[in-house]
């Protein structure tokens, strides 16, 4: 999953989304100088990550992608996801998509201090380009495909991947629907943090 279903699955406590949106951008233990909040955020990420991989629906949606594709099944399903999500945010969630993302581009512009730069970046480009409401829109998808290609370090097919994927709409609808119905049990209750914040 994405940056939209991170911020989603990461509860409603202001530093478990930011850790959990941090997520894709640090390796590693979390650093001891964040606070509890965000370090639970980037574990939590990392269990929902590990949890889609290993997720029967999605194991079965990348056998569908035949080479040169293959090889990045998880990030395009990862994406295409997410637009998923965006499409049906109301019905997944019971809350307005448009409401929602401004509640993270909000929680994003109050991030602490001494988080990673990639990190910084990404707050400051969300809100200013509507990343998180942008992910409905299919046409968007064709440009974070191409900025997706850019980043990786190898000549790769990525940029060209949303003919594929809407040749594969069906299927992985499906996919994504059994998914999100196991994903959304991860959800922390109220705030999700125990002891000190």
């Amino acid at each position: 999953m994405n940056h939209l279903a991170h911020a989603w699955l990461s509860g409603d406590h202001p530093a478990l989304r930011i850790g959990s949106l941090l997520g894709d951008f640090w390796r590693g233990a979390p650093d001891p100088g964040w606070p509890e909040g965000v370090a639970a955020g980037v574990r939590l990420h990392r269990r929902i990550d590990g949890f889609t991989d290993a997720h029967p629906a999605v194991a079965a949606a990348r056998t569908l992608f035949e080479p040169p594709f293959r090889r990045y099944a998880g990030i395009l399903l990862d994406i295409w996801f997410d637009h998923r999500l965006a499409a049906t945010f109301e019905a997944c969630t019971g809350r307005s998509l448009r409401a929602f993302a401004d509640e993270i581009y909000a929680t994003l512009a109050d991030a602490p201090d001494g988080l990673p730069a990639p990190f910084r970046l990404f707050a400051a480009r969300a809100a200013r380009f509507d990343v998180l409401a942008g992910y409905a829109e299919r046409e968007r998808l064709e440009a974070v495909f191409m900025h997706l290609s850019e980043r990786l370090s190898r000549a790769n097919p990525v940029a060209h991947a949303l003919p594929l994927l809407e040749s594969l709409e069906r299927p992985l609808e499906r996919a994504f629907e059994c998914l999100w119905v196991d994903l959304a049990e991860m959800r922390p209750a109220g705030h999700g943090l125990r002891g000190r914040e």
